[in-house]
């Protein structure tokens, strides 16, 4: 076919146009293009939807090689993966009433490929060009997306969202599904959210430094509380101690002992020669036993 179109150049160049070939020519190519519109190819991760006639095949085609209508039949190849939207430059408010200065938020999710085709018709003018295929149903999802990040925030107070991303980021998401569950059930799934930057006005910056300070100053305070009062334990524990040897030792102290104890000690006194003995006048009330050898030595 190509050799046919060729000739039919070179003749044309050469000053020798043959009827003939020009009309083989263009019949070759009529042939050419009309085989070449006749399937189309595919990608793996993307479906195709076909218009004919301005009717749209609910039935998607899938990944290869496939053959449509040529001229008639117009197709268009979706993404059935995982698709991405930055919500960028937000400025919603929080639940104290602040608004945030910005807020960058990346959204993820999946459409159902089996549903694609539909959701051209029912969205006609919501799915946009991608770089590699259209992404399905995009522009009704970012408008959710957004609504959904603006509900989330409105239930957190500005000084705790630098805190609190991934419980925000959690919001998000469960807000996204859910209004995209009652919109087309089981078709969207909202993977995930990626909070990039979140920027309060610089007042509140400010106040979210002080509360910070605030909660490390009243952390030292609690944990000097709790060291006094581990001290105080300590030390009753200590004079609790003293207070029962004390009582032990007071129980110990009998009459009986303690005038066997000073007869020792006198008797020892006498053994050991001592001229002098030194008795306490408080000493009232003791029988002294002394030795009676002793006594007469000592007379």
């Amino acid at each position: 076919m190509k050799k046919t179109i060729g000739k039919a150049i070179v003749a044309r160049q050469a000053g020798r146009i043959e009827p003939g070939m020009i009309g083989l020519g263009l019949l070759a190519a009529g042939a050419f293009a009309l085989l070449s519109g006749s399937f189309y190819i595919v990608d793996t991760g993307h479906v195709g939807v076909e218009r004919t006639l301005g009717n749209v095949d609910m039935t998607e085609t899938q990944a290869g090689v496939n053959i449509k209508l040529p001229l008639l039949t117009k197709h268009y190849e979706f993404s059935a993966k995982e698709i991405t939207i930055d919500l960028e430059d937000l400025r919603p408010k929080a639940a104290d009433n602040l608004s945030l200065k910005d807020l960058d938020v990346t959204v993820f999710y999946r459409t159902a490929p089996e549903a694609i085709a539909e959701l051209m018709v029912k969205y006609n003018d919501s799915w946009i060009a991608g770089a590699e295929a259209h992404m399905p149903a995009y522009r009704m999802v970012y408008r959710e997306a957004r609504g959904s990040t603006y509900e989330a925030v409105a239930a957190i107070d500005s000084l705790e969202l630098h805190r609190q991303r991934e419980i925000l980021q959690r919001s998000i998401v469960e807000n996204l599904q859910t209004r995209l569950d009652e919109k087309d059930p089981g078709v969207f799934v909202v993977s995930r959210v990626v909070v990039r930057a979140l920027n309060t006005d610089p007042s509140i910056e400010a106040s979210i430094r002080e509360a910070v300070q605030n909660q490390k100053r009243l952390e030292a305070k609690r944990i000097e509380v709790e060291i006094a009062q581990k001290d105080a334990e300590i030390e009753i524990e200590r004079a609790r101690g003293i207070a029962q040897a004390n009582e032990i030792i007071n129980a110990s102290l009998t009459a009986e002992y303690l005038q066997h104890e000073v007869n020792l000690a006198l008797q020892s006194f006498a053994e050991n020669g001592g001229s002098t003995v030194v008795i306490p006048a408080n000493m009232q009330g003791f029988d002294l036993i002394l030795d009676q050898s002793q006594l007469r030595r000592s007379q």
